[in-house]
């Protein structure tokens, strides 16, 4: 009976021993709190992004094959879509013959141009000829003309050899102009090679942009990784320029930490950085800053803010951090672009 006292007594000093043993958690915790926090900057407003890379139909044109399945990891240059080439290659054979027309019209218009060049020889020729006639009909008419003074010869003798002077003076003439002429047709025969040179230049553009347009039927993947939800079926119709899907570069995981503007004083690019997966809880990173944005978050925002108003409330902005992380590839099974995390730095 008389130890019956005793037990009250304990029962306070045990309460208070657990409550002193809660202070000093509480203090132990916060002291090792407030340390921390001098010397880190963190916040849990950052995601993990990647690189990615949209898949986009070039010409349009109804989905003939599809080779990929919904979040499937594709290869660099693996067909992905087949668009449904038909008239494409249609196209192509139509501007292949066109080309052929037009090298055929270059061809004739080469040869026209050397008919030409050989008419200028022929005219050339044909003026030496006459300038030779001229000259000896100039000769026999001054021969003529004396014999007729000394009535050696008939008056209608030298008018027949008046009139072959003449003759020839004027066929050496009309030989020159046909020089001229010949110079002409053949100055109209280089332009039209001109022309036809042009035309065949354009066909073949034409020939190699029915070739792209056909190989753009067979939509390849232009980096590796892995796709999201696919937006399309076999079957559909797709326009140029309709985004298909978007591959995300598993290689290229990195974190972006938007800061508080008051917290930029100690970030530098550089900094370490500690890093942990809301989504997984034993998964801890490391990492460290690889640049810091020139702009506020807001001001990449489609209605940014404008403080020159009226309405002008002060709001603490955020600054985005690029952070790269240390040893990527290890992690890559369990990271995922778009995952929460929180970030410390360490200054």
């Amino acid at each position: 009976m008389e130890t019956a006292p005793a037990s009250p007594r304990r029962g306070k000093v045990v309460a208070r021993l657990i409550f002193i043993a809660i202070l000093l958690t509480g203090a132990i915790f916060g002291v090792k709190q407030w340390l921390y926090a001098r010397h880190h900057e963190t916040t849990d407003n950052a995601q993990v992004e990647g690189h990615s890379a949209p898949v986009i139909a070039r010409v349009a044109g109804y989905v003939k094959g599809l080779n990929v399945q919904d979040y499937g990891n594709v290869h660099l240059h693996d067909t992905l879509v087949t668009i449904d080439d038909e008239e494409y290659r249609i196209a192509l054979r139509q501007a292949e013959a066109d080309a052929q027309q037009a090298s055929a019209d270059l061809a004739t218009a080469r040869a026209n141009l050397a008919n030409a060049n050989a008419g200028i020889t022929v005219a050339q020729s044909n003026a030496q000829v006459a300038l030779v006639k001229k000259d000896k009909s100039s000769a026999d008419l001054r021969r003529d003309q004396a014999l007729f003074d000394d009535q050696a010869i008939t008056n209608r003798q030298l008018d027949d050899t008046k009139a072959a002077s003449l003759t020839n003076d004027k066929q050496y003439l009309a030989a020159r102009d046909n020089i001229t002429l010949a110079a002409s047709s053949v100055q109209v025969a280089a332009a039209k090679v001109q022309q036809a040179e042009a035309l065949l230049a354009s066909k073949q553009a034409a020939v190699e942009q029915a070739k792209l347009k056909l190989g753009y039927t067979h939509v390849t993947a232009n980096i590796a990784g892995r796709i999201g939800r696919k937006n399309i079926e076999p079957g559909q119709f797709v326009q140029a320029g309709q985004s298909l899907f978007t591959i995300v570069d598993e290689n290229g995981f990195y974190i972006v930490a938007n800061f508080k503007e008051t917290q930029l004083a100690h970030i530098s690019v550089g900094q370490e950085a500690d890093i942990e997966v809301d989504g997984f809880s034993d998964l801890h990173l490391k990492g460290h800053v690889t640049a810091i944005s020139r702009a506020t978050g807001a001001k990449f925002s489609l209605l940014p803010p404008d403080n020159a108003t009226g309405n002008f409330v002060k709001i603490v902005q955020r600054v985005p951090v690029k952070i790269s992380i240390d040893n990527a590839d290890q992690y890559l099974d369990r990271l995922r672009a778009g995952l929460s995390v929180e970030v410390a730095l360490k200054y």
